[in-house]
């Protein structure tokens, strides 16, 4: 496991980040909390690129936990049939928003334990609907930020609990609003799995991993 960066060498890091992408934002097509989190449930397993496209004519009219039951599990199977975990995903999409009609007033409720009670809705899930809609300094540590977090040395962790304690911990306060998002952009279009991208990368001489692409 990669050895922790200090302080300094961190916040010189996501300093790169912050003027590089000054407001990054998730790529999640949503148009509310709610869609947000259906759209996050939706997301396990499957691209962000692929559940805006089985969205993009859901979420313009089912944008409600009452809409969601009233065109029922099958119509939304008809909309999501191209994401993995298809009908699984349509049965906890259909058993949340029941629940939030009848426990929640059709509202999202903003606290962490409410959210992991919903049907589909993990620690990752609610850490991303608290940070994107509630402004929450929530950390939700996805495969992306593992890897990166473990490369780096800015949070190393064997798992992704631990990961996502080292971020809170080692991350300064003033970044942690979009720490995970420049994480999981970085991530995903320059610390790739196989073939990194560390000529052309802006943390280049700051990362000390050793296996760097020429």
């Amino acid at each position: 496991m990669m050895r922790q960066l200090d302080y300094h060498t961190i916040r010189q890091i996501f300093t790169r980040f912050q003027e590089a992408d000054p407001a990054p934002k998730g790529e999640l097509d949503h148009v509310n909390a709610y869609t947000l989190l259906v759209a996050v449930a939706l997301s396990a397993q499957a691209t962000d690129a692929g559940v805006n496209r089985a969205t993009k004519d859901l979420f313009p009219v089912v944008d409600t936990p009452q809409k969601m039951l009233d065109l029922g599990e099958e119509g939304l199977i008809e909309h999501i049939r191209t994401i993995g975990l298809y009908r699984n995903k349509a049965k906890n999409v259909m058993k949340l928003s029941q629940i939030l009609v009848d426990d929640y007033g059709g509202e999202v409720p903003n606290s962490r334990a409410a959210l992991q009670s919903l049907p589909g809705v993990g620690r990752k899930t609610a850490n991303v609907v608290l940070n994107m809609w509630w402004r929450y300094p929530a950390q939700a540590v996805d495969t992306h930020i593992f890897r990166v977090g473990n490369r780096t040395g800015i949070a190393p962790g064997k798992n992704v609990d631990i990961v996502e304690r080292a971020i809170e911990d080692n991350i300064p306060a003033d970044f942690q609003l979009h720490a995970h998002h420049w994480l999981i952009l970085h991530g995903r279009y320059h610390c790739k799995a196989r073939k990194p991208l560390c000529p052309t990368c802006i943390i280049r001489d700051l990362c000390p991993f050793e296996e760097k692409t020429l």
